[in-house]
């Protein structure tokens, strides 16, 4: 059945907005006349990196200018901007951002007003996982009415054997004969929805303590026009091999910093599908997850486009296993550009909204040109520059480095401190960070670059789980 002919009027209606209490509205006088507002903060840090990117624009005129004389004028600075220019300016943008960013306090919710939610679990061949997932949930103690819907769509695995052997009084299980997708196991979970909330988990992810309180927390404590908030993920599985650590430092430090980023300036771009909260009558409001590779991301600018604003809690921590060979991770980051460019595709009004969020739009709308700069004239310069040649990457390209490792030392204290304040502690993991710093663009962005391609060609879709 097509969640957009379904009925959804026997549902339960959205949640009324909640006042703040009386002290949290006193805390917020008397810190008024300290406070600078969010439109201000974004004004500034858009000039911040403006300045940053004109003063480097003017110590690479002689970079353009060698260039030019090979490559001519255009192409010198369609390689350039691709190569320094951009990417100093959104690494600027990151650093006064990060910065600028007080996250906002999250109002403690007694159980008894704690509103009911539905998890939904969309299951395929996690015979391993399935159970360690359902008792991370039931380790949460969640104080308002709980239920937890595990589609199971289709396994060749174990995975139901594994599911009827557990009992749990919140626990309802649908066994799809077919597999036909995350999205379809979804959509199928959401129409037996119950609870005016509904989050969405991976069948291998594992919730850190109270994260589903944080989470509803989050979402009670943020603006009346939220209708969504994504939470923490961080990679479980990161001591595996070498590919794994690797993607431990980018979830922990790339993903949560701009997440942190675009809730700051009221738009988070991906509320995704491995833990996020979402209104239900707004999710049954914008048809469900569309079929398609990137489920999560064209549903969540579905939600902005609605006019809706997308938090982060990033003390919501589940953590999720990542690919663990090359293959599957370059798979994955492929879906994850073709989701983009399926976004665009659907949602390209949103390029033309009047909010701080849509400078993330278009943010996103460079990536494909900077990852085709990055693989077609930065990774061919690197090797020209070891024979010394130095018209694609030289000395000037060293530019970029400075702000990038603020950047980098910003997202790690910024986090660090988040992880002691929940009794976690950052694994040691020197190689992996040496590998992500010096290798992962190399390797991530032509496995960009060629799910941009797939897309735009209309090859065939995998559905993939995450």
């Amino acid at each position: 059945m097509s969640t957009h002919a379904q009925d959804w009027s026997k549902y339960p209606a959205p949640l009324p907005p909640i006042a703040p209490s009386p002290s949290v509205a006193a805390d917020a006088e008397r810190h008024r006349r300290y406070y600078l507002s969010v439109r201000m903060k974004f004004a500034f840090t858009v000039a911040t990196a403006l300045a940053w990117s004109i003063v480097s624009y003017l110590l690479a005129r002689r970079w353009v200018h060698d260039l030019a004389a090979v490559e001519g004028n255009f192409l010198a600075m369609l390689m350039i901007f691709g190569i320094a220019i951009l990417p100093g300016f959104m690494n600027a943008f990151l650093v006064a951002g990060l910065l600028f960013d007080r996250r906002p306090k999250r109002r403690p919710i007694p159980d008894a007003e704690l509103p009911g939610i539905t998890v939904l679990v969309a299951a395929y061949n996690e015979e391993e996982s399935i159970l360690s997932t359902l008792s991370s949930i039931d380790k949460q103690h969640y104080g308002g009415t709980l239920e937890v819907i595990v589609i199971n769509d289709g396994s060749t695995d174990g995975t139901m054997d594994k599911l009827r052997t557990v009992r749990y009084p919140w626990l309802h299980v649908i066994d799809l004969k077919c597999n036909g997708g995350k999205a379809n196991a979804l959509n199928v979970g959401l129409r037996h929805a119950t609870q005016p909330l509904t989050i969405t988990l991976d069948a291998d992810s594992y919730l850190y303590r109270h994260a589903l309180r944080r989470l509803v927390e989050r979402y009670l404590s943020d603006p009346p026009n939220t209708a969504a908030v994504a939470g923490a993920v961080l990679v479980r599985n990161s001591r595996l091999n070498l590919i794994t650590r690797m993607q431990e430092w980018d979830y922990f430090h790339g993903i949560a910093a701009v997440k942190r980023l675009q809730s700051l300036f009221q738009g988070t771009l991906v509320a995704q599908g491995a833990f996020s909260l979402y209104r239900t009558d707004i999710l049954r409001q914008v048809g469900g997850w569309p079929e398609c590779v990137g489920e999560d991301i064209v549903l969540t600018w579905a939600i902005l486009r609605l006019g809706h604003r997308v938090g982060y809690c990033e003390d919501a921590v589940t953590f999720t296993n990542a690919p663990t060979t090359f293959h599957q991770f370059i798979r994955q980051r492929q879906r994850w550009s073709r989701g983009l460019i399926e976004a665009f595709k659907t949602h390209w009004e949103l390029l033309f909204q009047r909010r701080m969020s849509t400078l993330f739009i278009w943010w996103n709308l460079l990536f494909p040109y900077m990852d085709l700069v990055y693989t077609l004239v930065f990774i061919p310069g690197l090797i020209l520059a070891c024979f010394g040649i130095y018209w694609l990457a030289g000395p000037m390209t060293l530019l970029v480095l400075p702000m990038a490792g603020l950047v980098n030392y910003l997202m790690f204290f910024i986090q660090s401190r988040m992880f002691r304040a929940q009794g976690l502690k950052v694994r040691h993991n020197p190689l992996g960070l040496l590998v992500y710093t010096l290798f992962y663009g190399i390797v991530l962005q032509p496995g960009c670059v060629l799910g941009y391609a797939a897309e735009l060609l209309r090859m065939r879709k995998r559905w993939g789980t995450k």
